[in-house]
């Protein structure tokens, strides 16, 4: 038996797993029949931009959920430990809690307040234990005055590409080693 045998059924046992997983996860799907895939961007936000500690309304169409089933919502983003959900504050990095869908399926109008320190944009999560969910973000508009300072400057910049060749330096020295070794114990 050569030494390609093996290595031969081992890339022909991952090729068929890797085309057999895609039906296998479809027969999964068509026999769940009680799981809801809604479609994209059925839940939403608004309005979609928001000031730092300001609000905005989150809902989810019907047919998203089931009927009456517990949901969860999720808001994650910069201090998103801040928000307030249906007035309830989280002090965890990702504030969550939850609400019942409709006999439609679908989710009501939840306020969501941001903390006064948000930035950036917030994703905003429902899901149930019988569907996927959706998803929305609403984006913090800059306060105005000054902006603040962020980024590098070109002094950390290049230390950063000094690191980061040294770095590359010494995989290659390790690769280079390790095929040296290799061909003196063949020898």
């Amino acid at each position: 038996m050569s030494r390609r045998s093996p290595r031969v059924a081992l890339i022909a046992l991952m090729a068929m797993a890797a085309i057999g997983a895609p039906g296998v996860a479809h027969a999964a799907s068509v026999t769940d029949a009680s799981s809801i895939y809604p479609p994209s961007g059925s839940c939403t936000t608004s309005p979609a931009t928001v000031e730092p500690g300001g609000g905005f309304e989150f809902q989810c169409a019907a047919a998203t959920f089931s009927s009456s089933e517990q949901v969860t919502i999720t808001v994650t983003g910069e201090n998103g430990a801040g928000a307030d959900i249906g007035m309830v504050r989280f002090a965890i990095t990702t504030a969550s809690g939850t609400t019942a869908s409709a006999e439609d399926g679908s989710i009501a109008p939840v306020r969501i307040t941001l903390p006064q320190d948000a930035s950036g944009t917030y994703n905003i999560a429902a899901v149930s234990s019988t569907s996927a969910g959706s998803t929305a973000a609403v984006t913090v508009s800059a306060p105005d005055g000054p902006l603040p300072v962020s980024g590098m400057d070109s002094g950390s910049l290049l230390g950063l590409v000094v690191g980061g060749g040294a770095l590359l330096l010494a995989g290659l020295a390790l690769g280079v080693a390790a095929i040296l070794r290799r061909d003196r114990s063949r020898r």
